[in-house]
Protein backbone atom coordinates (compact mmCIF):
# COMPACT_ATOMS: atom_id res chain seq x y z
CA UNK A 1 0.00 0.00 0.00
CA UNK A 2 1.32 3.41 -0.95
CA UNK A 3 1.35 5.84 2.03
CA UNK A 4 0.20 8.71 -0.21
CA UNK A 5 -2.68 7.42 -2.35
CA UNK A 6 -3.47 3.98 -0.85
CA UNK A 7 -2.51 2.31 -4.12
CA UNK A 8 -2.33 -1.47 -3.68
CA UNK A 9 -0.16 -3.85 -5.66
CA UNK A 10 2.00 -6.94 -5.26
CA UNK A 11 5.45 -6.46 -3.71
CA UNK A 12 7.15 -7.78 -6.87
CA UNK A 13 5.12 -5.42 -9.08
CA UNK A 14 6.18 -2.18 -7.40
CA UNK A 15 8.97 -1.50 -9.89
CA UNK A 16 6.50 -1.75 -12.80
CA UNK A 17 4.13 0.90 -11.41
CA UNK A 18 4.54 4.60 -12.08
CA UNK A 19 2.33 6.96 -10.08
CA UNK A 20 2.23 10.71 -9.68
CA UNK A 21 0.50 11.03 -6.33
CA UNK A 22 -0.02 14.48 -4.90
CA UNK A 23 -1.40 13.18 -1.62
CA UNK A 24 -4.10 10.96 -0.20
CA UNK A 25 -7.46 10.75 -2.05
CA UNK A 26 -9.61 13.70 -1.11
CA UNK A 27 -6.76 15.83 0.23
CA UNK A 28 -7.58 19.41 -0.54
CA UNK A 29 -10.84 18.37 -2.16
CA UNK A 30 -13.50 20.04 -0.12
CA UNK A 31 -16.24 19.55 -2.68
CA UNK A 32 -17.79 16.71 -0.75
CA UNK A 33 -17.80 18.67 2.50
CA UNK A 34 -19.04 22.04 1.32
CA UNK A 35 -21.53 20.94 -1.31
CA UNK A 36 -24.78 19.82 0.23
CA UNK A 37 -26.00 17.01 -1.98
CA UNK A 38 -29.45 15.50 -2.10
CA UNK A 39 -29.50 12.25 -4.02
CA UNK A 40 -32.89 12.20 -5.63
CA UNK A 41 -34.41 9.17 -7.32
CA UNK A 42 -31.33 6.99 -7.15
CA UNK A 43 -33.37 3.96 -8.15
CA UNK A 44 -34.51 5.62 -11.40
CA UNK A 45 -38.16 5.20 -10.40
CA UNK A 46 -39.19 8.65 -11.63
CA UNK A 47 -37.97 10.29 -14.86
CA UNK A 48 -36.64 13.83 -14.75
CA UNK A 49 -38.63 16.78 -16.05
CA UNK A 50 -36.57 16.74 -19.26
CA UNK A 51 -37.16 13.05 -19.81
CA UNK A 52 -40.93 13.66 -19.79
CA UNK A 53 -40.69 16.27 -22.57
CA UNK A 54 -41.62 15.15 -26.09
CA UNK A 55 -40.42 17.12 -29.13
CA UNK A 56 -41.45 16.88 -32.76
CA UNK A 57 -39.03 17.39 -35.66
CA UNK A 58 -39.61 21.15 -35.92
CA UNK A 59 -39.13 21.62 -32.18
CA UNK A 60 -35.89 19.61 -32.25
CA UNK A 61 -34.54 21.79 -35.06
CA UNK A 62 -35.49 24.96 -33.17
CA UNK A 63 -33.91 23.69 -29.94
CA UNK A 64 -30.66 22.88 -31.75
CA UNK A 65 -30.51 26.40 -33.20
CA UNK A 66 -31.09 27.91 -29.75
CA UNK A 67 -28.50 25.58 -28.19
CA UNK A 68 -25.80 26.44 -30.78
CA UNK A 69 -26.45 30.16 -30.33
CA UNK A 70 -25.81 29.93 -26.57
CA UNK A 71 -22.50 28.04 -26.48
CA UNK A 72 -19.10 29.73 -26.51
CA UNK A 73 -17.20 26.87 -28.18
CA UNK A 74 -17.28 24.85 -31.37
CA UNK A 75 -19.02 21.91 -29.69
CA UNK A 76 -22.16 22.38 -31.76
CA UNK A 77 -25.07 20.04 -32.26
CA UNK A 78 -25.95 18.99 -35.83
CA UNK A 79 -29.26 17.77 -37.19
CA UNK A 80 -29.07 14.74 -39.51
CA UNK A 81 -31.26 13.98 -42.50
CA UNK A 82 -32.89 11.02 -40.77
CA UNK A 83 -34.13 13.23 -37.93
CA UNK A 84 -31.47 12.23 -35.42
CA UNK A 85 -28.80 14.66 -34.23
CA UNK A 86 -25.23 14.54 -32.99
CA UNK A 87 -23.41 16.60 -30.42
CA UNK A 88 -21.02 16.63 -27.48
CA UNK A 89 -21.55 15.89 -23.81
CA UNK A 90 -19.05 16.52 -21.04
CA UNK A 91 -18.75 13.89 -18.33
CA UNK A 92 -16.89 14.44 -15.07
CA UNK A 93 -15.42 11.32 -13.48
CA UNK A 94 -15.82 11.25 -9.70
CA UNK A 95 -14.51 7.81 -8.81
CA UNK A 96 -13.35 7.06 -5.27
CA UNK A 97 -12.24 3.51 -6.02
CA UNK A 98 -9.26 2.51 -8.17
CA UNK A 99 -9.88 1.27 -11.71
CA UNK A 100 -8.12 -1.58 -13.50
CA UNK A 101 -6.31 -1.37 -16.85
CA UNK A 102 -4.63 -4.20 -18.76
CA UNK A 103 -0.90 -4.73 -18.82
CA UNK A 104 0.93 -7.52 -20.72
CA UNK A 105 4.63 -8.17 -20.33
CA UNK A 106 6.78 -11.16 -21.25
CA UNK A 107 8.64 -12.39 -18.22
CA UNK A 108 11.32 -15.10 -17.91
CA UNK A 109 10.37 -18.43 -16.39
CA UNK A 110 11.70 -19.15 -12.92
CA UNK A 111 12.36 -22.75 -13.86
CA UNK A 112 15.83 -23.54 -15.32
CA UNK A 113 16.13 -19.95 -16.48
CA UNK A 114 14.19 -20.64 -19.67
CA UNK A 115 11.82 -17.96 -20.97
CA UNK A 116 8.12 -18.77 -20.97
CA UNK A 117 6.74 -18.75 -24.53
CA UNK A 118 3.53 -16.93 -23.66
CA UNK A 119 2.96 -13.47 -22.28
CA UNK A 120 1.62 -13.11 -18.75
CA UNK A 121 -1.63 -11.16 -18.51
CA UNK A 122 -1.69 -8.58 -15.76
CA UNK A 123 -3.97 -5.83 -14.60
CA UNK A 124 -2.85 -2.62 -12.95
CA UNK A 125 -5.09 -0.65 -10.60
CA UNK A 126 -4.82 3.09 -10.01
CA UNK A 127 -6.89 6.11 -9.02
CA UNK A 128 -8.09 8.43 -11.77
CA UNK A 129 -7.13 12.05 -11.00
CA UNK A 130 -9.74 14.15 -9.24
CA UNK A 131 -11.80 16.27 -11.59
CA UNK A 132 -11.04 14.23 -14.71
CA UNK A 133 -13.33 15.43 -17.52
CA UNK A 134 -14.00 13.83 -20.90
CA UNK A 135 -15.94 15.12 -23.91
CA UNK A 136 -17.78 12.54 -25.99
CA UNK A 137 -19.30 13.00 -29.45
CA UNK A 138 -22.50 10.94 -29.48
CA UNK A 139 -25.82 10.51 -31.25
CA UNK A 140 -29.23 11.51 -29.96
CA UNK A 141 -30.17 7.85 -29.54
CA UNK A 142 -26.94 6.89 -27.71
CA UNK A 143 -27.94 5.33 -24.41
CA UNK A 144 -26.43 5.99 -20.97
CA UNK A 145 -25.02 2.45 -20.81
CA UNK A 146 -23.25 3.04 -24.14
CA UNK A 147 -21.77 6.29 -22.79
CA UNK A 148 -20.33 4.35 -19.83
CA UNK A 149 -18.85 1.75 -22.19
CA UNK A 150 -17.29 4.51 -24.33
CA UNK A 151 -15.74 6.21 -21.28
CA UNK A 152 -14.23 2.96 -20.06
CA UNK A 153 -12.76 2.31 -23.53
CA UNK A 154 -11.28 5.83 -23.63
CA UNK A 155 -9.36 5.13 -20.43
CA UNK A 156 -8.78 1.41 -21.28
CA UNK A 157 -10.58 0.41 -18.09
CA UNK A 158 -11.34 -3.32 -18.02
CA UNK A 159 -13.64 -3.32 -14.98
CA UNK A 160 -17.20 -4.53 -15.43
CA UNK A 161 -19.33 -1.61 -16.73
CA UNK A 162 -22.05 -2.57 -14.25
CA UNK A 163 -19.75 -1.27 -11.50
CA UNK A 164 -20.36 2.29 -12.76
CA UNK A 165 -23.38 4.53 -13.24
CA UNK A 166 -24.04 7.80 -15.05
CA UNK A 167 -25.68 10.56 -12.99
CA UNK A 168 -27.26 13.86 -13.94
CA UNK A 169 -26.45 16.77 -11.65
CA UNK A 170 -28.59 19.89 -11.39
CA UNK A 171 -28.79 22.92 -9.14
CA UNK A 172 -32.07 24.41 -7.99
CA UNK A 173 -32.84 26.77 -5.12
CA UNK A 174 -29.24 26.51 -3.82
CA UNK A 175 -29.65 22.75 -3.61
CA UNK A 176 -27.75 20.17 -5.64
CA UNK A 177 -29.67 17.19 -7.00
CA UNK A 178 -28.16 13.95 -8.27
CA UNK A 179 -30.17 11.39 -10.21
CA UNK A 180 -28.97 8.09 -11.56
CA UNK A 181 -29.76 7.68 -15.25
CA UNK A 182 -31.41 4.52 -16.48
CA UNK A 183 -29.49 2.38 -18.95
CA UNK A 184 -31.80 3.37 -21.84
CA UNK A 185 -31.93 7.12 -21.19
CA UNK A 186 -30.37 9.34 -23.85
CA UNK A 187 -27.85 11.86 -22.43
CA UNK A 188 -27.62 14.02 -25.57
CA UNK A 189 -31.39 14.44 -25.60
CA UNK A 190 -31.26 15.56 -21.97
CA UNK A 191 -28.42 17.96 -22.88
CA UNK A 192 -30.50 19.50 -25.66
CA UNK A 193 -33.61 19.92 -23.52
CA UNK A 194 -31.68 21.39 -20.58
CA UNK A 195 -29.51 23.71 -22.68
CA UNK A 196 -25.73 24.20 -22.42
CA UNK A 197 -25.66 25.46 -18.80
CA UNK A 198 -23.64 23.18 -16.55
CA UNK A 199 -25.57 24.38 -13.50
CA UNK A 200 -28.85 23.35 -15.05
CA UNK A 201 -27.52 19.94 -16.06
CA UNK A 202 -24.18 18.16 -16.03
CA UNK A 203 -23.14 14.50 -16.18
CA UNK A 204 -21.05 12.60 -13.65
CA UNK A 205 -19.67 9.07 -13.76
CA UNK A 206 -19.61 7.45 -10.32
CA UNK A 207 -19.48 4.03 -8.78
CA UNK A 208 -22.75 2.16 -8.98
CA UNK A 209 -23.27 1.85 -5.25
CA UNK A 210 -27.06 2.09 -5.11
CA UNK A 211 -29.13 -1.00 -4.47
CA UNK A 212 -27.64 -4.45 -4.01
CA UNK A 213 -24.01 -4.87 -5.04
CA UNK A 214 -23.37 -7.79 -7.38
CA UNK A 215 -20.23 -9.13 -5.71
CA UNK A 216 -20.07 -12.00 -8.19
CA UNK A 217 -18.93 -9.47 -10.81
CA UNK A 218 -15.63 -9.04 -8.94
CA UNK A 219 -12.63 -11.35 -9.03
CA UNK A 220 -10.98 -12.63 -5.84
CA UNK A 221 -7.95 -10.28 -6.15
CA UNK A 222 -10.35 -7.33 -6.54
CA UNK A 223 -12.31 -8.37 -3.46
CA UNK A 224 -9.10 -8.68 -1.43
CA UNK A 225 -8.03 -5.25 -2.71
CA UNK A 226 -11.36 -3.75 -1.65
CA UNK A 227 -10.96 -5.18 1.85
CA UNK A 228 -7.49 -3.63 2.13
CA UNK A 229 -8.70 -0.28 0.81
CA UNK A 230 -11.70 -0.26 3.16
CA UNK A 231 -9.39 -1.05 6.07
CA UNK A 232 -7.13 1.86 5.14
CA UNK A 233 -10.13 4.19 4.76
CA UNK A 234 -11.50 3.11 8.13
CA UNK A 235 -8.14 3.67 9.83
CA UNK A 236 -7.82 7.10 8.21
CA UNK A 237 -11.35 8.05 9.27
CA UNK A 238 -10.66 6.99 12.87
CA UNK A 239 -7.38 8.93 12.85
CA UNK A 240 -9.14 12.11 11.70
CA UNK A 241 -11.85 11.73 14.34
CA UNK A 242 -9.28 11.27 17.10
CA UNK A 243 -7.32 14.29 15.86
CA UNK A 244 -10.44 16.46 15.77
CA UNK A 245 -11.55 15.51 19.29
CA UNK A 246 -8.01 15.93 20.59
CA UNK A 247 -8.07 19.52 19.27
CA UNK A 248 -11.45 20.11 20.89
CA UNK A 249 -10.13 18.74 24.21
CA UNK A 250 -7.09 21.03 23.96
CA UNK A 251 -9.26 24.10 23.27
CA UNK A 252 -11.51 23.29 26.23
CA UNK A 253 -8.50 22.87 28.51
CA UNK A 254 -7.09 26.19 27.35
CA UNK A 255 -10.45 27.84 28.04
CA UNK A 256 -10.50 26.35 31.55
Amino acid sequence: LSPDCSFTCHYRCRALVQLDCGGPPGAGDEDGGNEQVLEKDTNVDEPSEWEKTELDQAQVEQRIKEYNSQINSNLFMSLNKDGSYTGFIKVQLKLVRPVSVPATKRVPSLQAGRPHPQGVKRRTSFYLPKGTVKHLHILSHTRASEVIDALLRKFTVIDNPRKFALFERSEKDEQVYLRKLGDDEQPLRLRLLAGPSEKVLSFILKENETGEVNWDAFSLPELHNFLLILQREEEEHVRRLRHRYARCRQKMQEAL
